[in-house]
């Protein structure tokens, strides 16, 4: 088992560099041989053939699979600001085609690399750039060929640069295909020959062709600073916030790619957002955004980027009083188009401004953010709102918004739903907060009323006498329907009984999360869908949220098993969420769904939806550090919640994690004697560290200072030890009584939890009809 003094080793390589003090951290952890993101290469075979992406970090990616010769899907290619221009290309050795069903293919977080007999070829995007590299080597050969595949791009006249191809989604834009190297060229046949000495092959995509020469040449120039710019920024996150060692080798390698293909999101499309998810994600959407804010940004200490998104979407607000949708956010915004179809896009919006707050404490931006929360909280006030204080919406208007031909809705949870009551009570503490903070003394007492009614109206409303779960919503005429669905997951700030919460988690649990995801409906409903696309019989839309799996619900369903203090339990469904973002689908993330019903012959739900979606991706970062290691920062107050709960699997974990305009450094080993260690780099916080079982223990901790604690079953021993190892502070807790009874209850109640039995009922409402020909879009 490695000691503190391994840890003192692995965190040596830690340097103190500036940056802004209240938008990002002092401390940066230099890569160690093991972050190098040529570390995290996986490889690929042939009869895997998955898939992978890349983005330019503004409003270009590319998408493909790594062995096949012919792209099927229609998404696949090259994308710039949601404009299909390129769907394949194919490439020829001395006018010989290479198959990548031949190839040795390893994918890189940066870079896929094929291996063919006679040559490496080698794919890259770069930042801001709207250019894609294709370098070969290693070649056994004279020419190279490259030719475009599919149907997007028409060849224009050939010159002497290289090749010009219109794409038929961006007409007055061109792409000009020419050598890696200046080198005499052939286009014979809308394809491009030049000499193997080149080196390779360049994209460029420009407005003109004009701007597509100067940008070939800037490549030419700048295409190794560009490439190490790009390598510097991805090894920097990864340091900055994966495990630096722990005892999962799988943990290891699945969160650095999990953080960097969320990363991959984070993009300057229209000002700064995240997209939602690719293929037909590639825009900015209110809610998804604000749910993947907290993973993609904070819990990676990119605070500064965090803020751009704030103020950038803040701009999109509504601003028209007369309105009813004045003071919300987009649902989607798009280049050309944006909608505001959303109610809880709103409430995530202000909550994660408080969030950003709290782990960057960032005072100076509240004044910033405060006009957009008071239009937020005015214009729902004024339309929204009825007399019991709920938010009401329209049907779909909530995450679960698939419509009929835009029209019907196919999962209506108007106009009450409880996860948005929960969202309006979060948004308007949030707010009061902040209004405190500017002494807006009128305007915080309104909305704490208003909150205070909410919390006190909704047990009443959402329970009954008959149902062990809380309504889905109220209906518009104040019927509760109780379809079991996870959104009751996001409601327990409103649930005040401990109890009846720890009963909720189990119930979801085992009637809704599945080993593969959270189902959005239950099995058992008569309006269960078992599979996601299944054309045969119904509209894919029709089974979006009445049984698919949503992954990224599977963030909350852990962090509720761990507010339990059941990381075992959370942890099955954790580990294999890494085990897909390294083994299945598309290289390095997860998936937007899952069939909730492994089909005939399968042993799970079939991923579905997006290949990459930003909140699954996000909120297994999120819960991983907010709940398993268990930081949670107000530097608002100063201060950082430790409370780890690691699985019994996890016996060692070092990590670093921004807090502020610093960053703490922290190492786990869990055993017979359990020892914690947190040093505080560049910020000086009160720590408030608890295990369970024990009360909360509060100290505070110089800058350069470590709190040790020591845990031996019946007692927990809590040091200060300075930056010249000396102590000035120890503390010894005893377990709780009290809290131990809680513990004990808690392990009671969950003993032998499992996972949602797969079970497709007979007669089911959705496999009743049979279409011949089967249904299509």
């Amino acid at each position: 088992m490695k000691t503190l003094a391994y840890l003192a080793t692995v965190l040596a390589g830690l340097l103190l560099t500036t940056c802004s003090p209240t938008h990002s951290r002092v401390a940066t952890l230099a890569p160690t041989p093991s972050m190098l993101l040529d570390q995290l290469a996986i490889d690929v075979t042939p009869a895997e053939n998955r898939e992978f992406s890349f983005t330019d970090k503004q409003s270009g990616y590319y998408y493909a699979t790594t062995h096949a010769n012919e792209q099927p899907a229609w998404h696949a290619g090259w994308n710039i600001a949601t404009h299909r221009v390129l769907h394949d290309y194919e490439l020829l050795l001395d006018g010989t085609p290479l198959d990548r069903q031949s190839a040795r293919v390893r994918v890189y977080p940066y870079k896929l690399q094929r291996t063919f007999a006679a040559v490496t070829e080698e794919l890259y995007l770069y930042d801001n750039q709207p250019v894609i590299g294709i370098k070969l080597t290693n070649l056994n050969g004279q020419q190279l060929t490259w030719r475009p595949a599919g149907d997007l791009t028409t060849v224009e006249a050939d010159a002497p640069e290289g090749l010009w191809l219109i794409p038929k989604e961006a007409p007055t834009h061109r792409i000009l295909v020419a050598p890696w190297q200046p080198a005499a060229i052939t286009v014979q046949n809308g394809a491009l020959s030049t000499a193997a000495a080149s080196g390779g092959f360049v994209l460029v995509y420009g407005h003109s062709k004009d701007e597509a020469r100067a940008l070939l040449g800037q490549f030419r120039a700048h295409h190794e600073a560009w490439l190490q710019q790009r390598r510097r920024r991805m090894n920097t996150l990864v340091a900055n916030t994966s495990p630096i060692a722990s005892n999962s080798p799988q943990l290891d390698k699945a969160l650095p790619w999990l953080l960097l293909t969320t990363d991959e999101l984070v993009t300057n499309q229209q000002g700064w957002g995240i997209y939602a998810g690719l293929p037909w994600f590639n825009d900015y959407w209110g809610r998804d955004l604000f749910i993947s804010l907290p993973g993609a940004c904070l819990v990676t200490g990119q605070f500064e980027t965090a803020k751009k998104i704030l103020l950038s979407f803040a701009k999109f607000q509504n601003l028209d009083p007369t309105s009813k949708d004045y003071g919300r956010v987009p649902n989607r915004a798009r280049p050309d188009d944006i909608i505001y179809n959303t109610t809880d896009g709103t409430p995530r919006f202000v909550i994660e401004m408080l969030d950003y707050l709290r782990y960057s404490g960032d005072t100076a931006a509240i004044r910033e953010f405060y006009p957009a929360v008071k239009r937020a909280a005015e214009g729902s006030l004024k339309y929204w709102v009825d007399a019991k204080g709920y938010l009401t919406h329209d049907d779909a208007d909530t995450w679960m918004d698939a419509k009929i031909k835009n029209v019907t809705p196919l999962s209506p949870r108007g106009n009450r739903a409880n996860d948005i009551q929960a969202l309006w009570y979060e948004q308007l503490q949030a707010s009061a907060q902040l209004a405190d903070y500017l002494h807006d003394d009128a305007s915080a007492r309104q909305w704490r009323a208003v909150a205070a009614k909410v919390k006190q109206q909704f047990p009443q409303d959402f329970f009954d006498a008959q149902h062990p779960y809380m309504a889905d919503r109220l209906t518009v005429a104040g019927q509760r329907d109780f379809q079991l669905r996870p959104n009751q997951l996001y409601a327990y700030s409103l649930v005040p009984d401990p109890v009846r919460r720890m009963q909720l988690t189990k119930l979801v649990w085992q009637e809704l999360v599945y080993p593969w995801g959270v189902a959005s409906l239950s099995q058992h409903d008569p309006d269960f869908h078992p599979y996601h696309e299944n054309w045969h019989y119904y509209h894919k839309d029709a089974a979006y949220h009445n049984g698919t799996v949503w992954l990224w619900n599977n963030g909350m369903a852990m962090q509720r098993m761990l507010e339990e203090n059941q990381p075992d339990i959370a942890y099955q469904l954790f580990e294999r969420m890494n085990h897909q973002a390294l083994a299945e689908g598309a290289v390095g993330s997860l998936s937007e769904n899952a069939d909730a019903l492994p089909r005939p012959g399968q042993t799970r739900g079939k991923p579905s939806g997006t290949f990459l979606q930003a909140w699954s991706n996000a909120e297994q970062l999120r819960v991983w550090y907010q709940y398993f290691l268990g930081i949670r920062p107000d530097m608002l107050r100063n201060e950082v919640v430790v409370r780890p709960c690691l699985p019994s699997a996890l016996t060692d974990v070092a990590f670093a994690v921004a807090v502020g305009a610093g960053q703490l450094r922290a190492h786990y080993q869990t055993g017979a004697t359990s020892t914690y260690s947190v040093q505080a780099v560049g910020v000086a916080p009160t720590m408030r560290f608890s295990l369970p079982g024990f009360e909360e223990v509060a100290v505070s901790l110089p800058a350069g200072a470590t709190l040790q604690a020591r845990h031996t079953g019946a007692t927990l021993e809590v040091t200060v030890v300075d930056q010249r190892g000396k102590t000035t502070q120890q503390l010894i807790r005893t377990a709780s009584p009290t809290l131990q009874a809680q513990l004990q209850k808690q392990n009671a109640f969950f003993e032998g939890t499992h996972f949602a039995v797969p079970y497709l009922q007979p007669n089911l409402k959705s496999l009743s009809t049979y279409h011949e020909q089967a249904i299509s879009y």
